[in-house]
């Protein structure tokens, strides 16, 4: 599985490539899509968001302490199901939910960098920037888990530390006002009940990052131990980070100005409370988070792939190119997470990615609900509640979309049935070629 090795990654180092994956993504690029849906009660969307993704969180944990591996979510899926198409197509859509991940994240440091400077066409340069990162992000992953590590680990803690730094400094500004943590019902009574539950989907995209460890496996030291460890401590510094952050730039702006300035809303907030310099520091902690969360990404998506190749649940061919099967899957990797950033803006980005998780999230749930509960001592009261949770979400995010942009809901469908119908033609393609081998 190429240079990837079985206890290359530490407990601090796998913690690093959790919160890699969730801070790049959830304060940058969604606290604005967030609050878009939310109004003033964004930051509590965060915290509950947060309660979701632990119960989320709980089967991955229980079935990684039983059954360690690098295959991380293909591993669960296929102990719940065996080698099916509904195994095959969930590991699939996890996949692909980690790839939209990455167009996210490029598209948000695009979106932030240039704020730095004065373009007249930033439609045009937020792709071409984010399309860059990710081919930077790409030559760092080939150089192996090592140097990933260790990049994760000096950027998680620059990222953290700045991010905080900005917290506190936002609500020095204004006094530590309580006014942030305060609702306004002047503000928050043109939001439905679905548009609050729908502000929750985009929150738990935001947290989903922790998955990222589960596929990590048996790379990290002590996985028995460490993978639930790493899940738990990663969520809770999320945690922390999202709700002071969201705490602080409700207190800077208002409503219509964060909407206003969705894709880039944390350098917005550092003006008031700044100026000039809080800018260059927030855009500078974002192009930091940004950049390590691509990385993380990457290695984790590719690392997925590449297991299911080699479980035979997906199709696999070289193109010519030399190598390992894992470093041909950082190539399919990031001209996926390309294309997706060329053609489509955040918002539908982060739409599809919460569609694919959420339905992925529900598979894992049910499996190990049904099949495998005894197996690893989980809960069936929490397990239920992780499923019922997911359900109410993605219902109530499907009809706000199917109002708003239903062009997201059909090209959501029509990439599902697709995986659906492919990766059933090409199980009983191979299962054909194996029994006529036999």
């Amino acid at each position: 599985m190429g240079q990837y090795k079985k206890g290359s990654l530490s407990l601090l180092g796998s913690v690093a490539l959790g919160t890699g994956v969730m801070i790049g993504a959830g304060i940058f690029a969604l606290l604005g899509q967030v609050a878009e849906l939310s109004g003033t009660w964004f930051p509590y969307i965060f915290l509950l968001g947060a309660v979701i993704s632990g119960f989320s969180a709980y089967s991955y944990i229980k079935v990684s302490n039983a059954y360690p591996s690098a295959g991380g979510i293909a591993m669960i899926l296929q102990k719940a199901y065996g080698k099916t198409t509904i195994t095959a197509s969930a590991s699939l859509l996890m996949a692909l939910s980690m790839v939209i991940n990455e167009s996210l994240v490029a598209r948000t440091f695009g979106s932030y960098t240039l704020q730095l400077f004065t373009v007249e066409n930033k439609a045009l340069w937020i792709p071409i920037l984010g399309v860059g990162l990710l081919i930077v992000a790409f030559l760092i992953n080939i150089s192996g888990n090592r140097l990933i590590g260790k990049s994760s680990l000096v950027m998680a803690f620059v990222k953290i530390a700045g991010i905080l730094i900005f917290a506190v400094g936002a609500l020095w500004a204004v006094s530590f006002s309580l006014e942030g943590l305060i609702p306004k019902p002047s503000e928050s009574t043109d939001y439905s009940a679905a548009s609050y539950i729908g502000a929750l989907a985009l929150s738990i995209l935001a947290y989903k990052g922790f998955t990222t460890i589960t596929n990590s496996g048996d790379e990290i030291t002590k996985p028995k131990k460490n993978v639930g460890r790493s899940i738990i401590i990663s969520l809770l510094i999320c945690t922390v980070v999202y709700f002071l952050v969201a705490y602080a730039v409700n207190s800077s702006l208002s409503i219509s100005e964060i909407i206003k300035a969705k894709d880039y809303s944390l350098a917005e907030a550092a003006k008031p409370a700044f100026g000039d310099y809080g800018l260059y520091f927030t855009v500078g902690i974002a192009i930091v988070a940004t950049i390590s969360g691509i990385i993380a990404s990457i290695f984790a998506v590719s690392r997925m792939t590449a297991m299911l190749t080699d479980m035979k649940l997906i199709p696999h061919s070289h193109f010519g190119m030399p190598g390992r099967i894992q470093k041909h899957m950082l190539v399919y990797t990031v001209v996926i997470a390309i294309v997706l950033t060329v053609f489509f803006d955040l918002s539908r980005i982060a739409s599809m990615g919460a569609i694919f998780y959420l339905v992925m999230d529900m598979m894992i749930h049910w499996g190990v609900l049904k099949h495998l509960r005894k197996e690893v001592k989980a809960n069936a009261v929490i397990l239920i509640t992780a499923l019922i949770l997911d359900l109410i979400v993605l219902v109530a995010f499907l009809w706000i979309k199917l109002s708003s942009d239903i062009l997201v809901l059909m090209v959501s469908a029509a990439i599902m049935l697709i995986v659906f119908i492919g990766e059933k033609w090409f199980l009983n393609r191979t299962d054909k070629s194996e029994s006529s081998k036999s």
